[in-house]
């Protein structure tokens, strides 16, 4: 088994305390703090010098996560994702219990149940969703790996995990959908 315990508890201290961390997703290196915690969303937003407007994508460890933070989410949803290979950020409607400024002013939240170990353990021993927005200022390109984040990103977290940072695989940002009212879905990022 991979070591990463110390990344883990250091994670957990920094987030419970509002802080932010610099983290491998399942996709690309990310920025993240409490996904319930306005005042650490606010600041993920300077650090990326971001509009607030823009949404940020929160993780969950599993299908629980979503009825928790999603309310009447269409059960249909679950199996579509059991089919897909990509990592895959849904955007549901009726977000709740999340910080205000994560929640677009339709009510809706981006979403993704992270399959990537790291990621799962560190969502699953929070009990908590955590926000994951790519790790670059916005509008500059989104660093495939941790050799590319920039210095200001890494200056402006409580915590730069170490695992993966040696990794050179190139990854990529998660499609993304909207579920709709009737099932249908809408691909807003193949």
């Amino acid at each position: 088994m991979v070591d990463f315990e110390k990344d883990i508890e250091q994670c957990l201290q920094v987030l419970k305390s509002g802080g932010l961390i610099l983290y491998p997703t399942d996709t690309v290196w990310g920025i993240g703090c409490d996904a319930t915690n306005a005042k650490a969303v606010d600041r993920i937003y300077q650090l990326k010098k971001r509009a607030d407007s823009k949404a940020m994508i929160v993780l969950a460890a599993d299908e629980r996560d979503i009825l928790k933070y999603v309310a009447h989410p269409d059960l249909a949803v679950f199996d579509y994702l059991q089919k897909t290979t990509k990592p895959t950020t849904v955007v549901y409607e009726g977000a709740i219990g999340l910080a205000d400024n994560l929640v677009g002013a339709d009510g809706t939240v981006a979403i993704r149940i992270c399959n990537e170990i790291f990621c799962r353990h560190l969502v699953k021993r929070f009990r908590k969703p955590v926000v994951s927005t790519s790790a670059n200022i916005s509008g500059e390109r989104t660093p495939a790996i941790f050799k590319d984040v920039a210095d200001i990103i890494k200056a402006g977290v409580e915590y730069v995990v170490k695992y993966r940072q040696e990794d050179d695989t190139v990854a990529e940002p998660s499609s993304v959908i909207k579920w709709n009212k009737d099932s249908s879905i809408t691909v807003l990022r193949p």
